[in-house]
């Protein structure tokens, strides 16, 4: 056996020796990696489980603060609320008025009670300024008791009139028509038509003349307009 080869034979042994010292040294360094690697997955797995555990604990108490704040709001609402429905309770309801006024969108030109020229005595109703051939109605359901030319035969200041009668007894004047649309003991209903408004008989111009009275004929006119605010109007 030559020099060298008994050389190699001897430094065999101690070859392998540190052979197998560095591969064990490897495998530590190995085998610690994994394990720092494992702790640091473990801590981080923790670490999200935590965060989550306080982001859900912050989201059930601003759930809960909310509710209580909506809770108090209510609390607040509620004597405001009750407030408002008992005025709405203790406010009676309008009633509507079983009366109403003859024409649609007129102004008054001449009022009760008006002194002049126009009138040989003071003035027995309200004017209601409209043109001709505005729809006149009936203020109140009731049974018409004259019609035609000369006043329906109160005198020709009064031009073409109606006269309904009431079932509280009292009458209703219609004066200085263009066009009757009833007829003596015809029934009428509130707000039906019943003529056409003019400017016949003693007039200075298109309106409608409208009385109140105790009675069919002339001279036991009221004053329409206290009359009609007595009713609502």
């Amino acid at each position: 056996m030559s020099k060298r080869a008994m050389n190699l034979n001897l430094a065999s042994p101690q070859l392998r020796t540190r052979v197998a010292v560095l591969a064990a040294g490897l495998g530590a360094s190995a085998m610690l990696g994994v394990g720092v690697a494992s702790a640091a997955t473990g801590a981080d797995t923790a670490t999200g489980a935590a965060a989550g555990a306080v982001a859900a604990q912050a989201d059930a108490q601003s759930k809960a603060a909310q509710s209580v704040q909506t809770a108090e709001q209510s609390k607040k609402e509620a004597p405001k609320a009750k407030s408002a429905e008992k005025k709405a309770e203790s406010k009676p309801a309008k009633k509507k008025s079983s009366w109403s006024v003859p024409v649609n969108d007129a102004s008054i030109s001449a009022t009760y009670g008006t002194g002049g020229d126009r009138w040989a005595n003071k003035h027995s109703g309200q004017d209601y300024a409209v043109s001709v051939g505005t729809d006149v109605h009936a203020a109140h359901g009731g049974t018409v008791v004259k019609t035609g030319g000369n006043g329906a035969g109160d005198g020709p200041a009064y031009g073409n009139a109606v006269v309904v009668k009431h079932a509280d007894k009292t009458y209703t004047q219609y004066a200085h028509l263009s066009q009757i649309n009833v007829t003596p003991g015809q029934t009428v209903e509130q707000g039906e038509k019943i003529a056409l408004s003019g400017n016949t008989g003693n007039s200075s111009g298109p309106h409608l003349h409208f009385e109140v009275r105790t009675g069919p004929n002339y001279g036991s006119a009221i004053d329409p307009a206290a009359f009609l605010s007595s009713k609502g109007l």
